[in-house]
């Protein structure tokens, strides 16, 4: 990738073709795969947890994100220790069935235990687990990983209910058509429950920091931290909450509208960008090798 952008940018290099043979009609766009992701906040800052992929990974080395991954088919199938609001609610708040709402939220509070270490789940409604770095955590938290262990399981396992309220939803981006491996990604906000603290678990991080999110703004201003357009767009939404508890407060109110690239030809060109978030906007030529790309960090 070369290095040549005013901020931290990241754009996956094969880009350029591939959204040239989407525009010619030589390309199929890949069903998306439905995945959750989380954004956990901790005061005072409120500070927010990342994660730096592996510099040697082929996708966004070296870019920043949150904890999260793709639903676990297995998670709508039976179910799940629950408290907090209804699969009824999460469904007419994500815009899905209720089965897929399940999916969706237990994927965000695996996903955040499997690389954080961090477990939105309690004994009963009222409560949320302490330390959970001991060694047959451990263990089930590897079995979860491997997929040896479903997350039902694992709950039934320890007498234990997923805290759906400790989470709120925030933003939903879909990867734009013409990628290779596609997700629609639910964005949530919690908070780092008390007792409990974040390491770093996942094989595809080599950092953790946790961050202010106007600190994190400004480094990739800098072009010190690289991010993908809805870690930074999501970013940028946290920097107005002065509290973990306000940004949850605040979630309820949010849009959860999906945002979706759109690549048009317009003079020679084809325009990529992002509805409502300009600052992503980047020129690509239509012919290959007919000079650099403008808007955004070239490919």
């Amino acid at each position: 990738m070369a290095n040549a952008q005013v901020n931290g940018q990241w754009y996956p290099p094969e880009w350029p073709e591939r959204i040239r043979a989407l525009a010619a009609g030589a390309l199929t766009p890949v069903t998306p795969r439905r995945a959750a992701t989380v954004m956990l906040l901790k005061d005072p800052g409120p500070a927010v947890h990342m994660l730096r992929r592996r510099t040697s990974m082929a996708f966004a080395g070296g870019a920043y994100a949150y904890p999260g991954g793709g639903v676990d088919p297995r998670d709508h199938d039976r179910a799940v220790g629950w408290a907090g609001p209804t699969r009824a609610w999460w469904a007419e708040r994500l815009g899905v069935a209720e089965a897929d709402a399940q999916a969706i939220v237990c994927a965000a509070v695996r996903e955040t235990y499997e690389e954080a270490g961090v477990l939105l789940a309690g004994p009963d409604a009222g409560t949320v687990v302490g330390d959970t770095t001991g060694d047959d955590w451990e263990a089930d938290r590897a079995a979860l990983v491997a997929r040896e262990l479903s997350f039902a399981e694992f709950l039934d396992r320890r007498g234990l209910v997923l805290r759906s309220d400790l989470l709120g939803a925030w933003a939903r981006w879909i990867t734009p058509e013409f990628e290779a491996r596609r997700y629609d990604t639910w964005f949530f906000v919690a908070a780092l429950p008390e007792g409990q603290r974040t390491r770093n678990a996942s094989t595809e991080a080599d950092r953790t920091v946790w961050i202010t999110p106007g600190e994190a703004a400004a480094g990739y201003d800098r072009g010190e931290l690289l991010m993908m357009p809805p870690t930074i767009a999501t970013l940028r939404a946290l920097t107005e909450y002065g509290t973990a508890a306000g940004a949850l407060a605040g979630a309820a109110g949010r849009d959860l509208t999906p945002v979706l690239a759109r690549a048009r030809l317009a003079d020679g060109e084809i325009v990529l960008s992002w509805p409502g978030h300009e600052e992503f906007t980047r020129h690509v030529p239509t012919t290959a090798g007919t000079g650099a790309e403008t808007g955004g960090a070239p490919a």
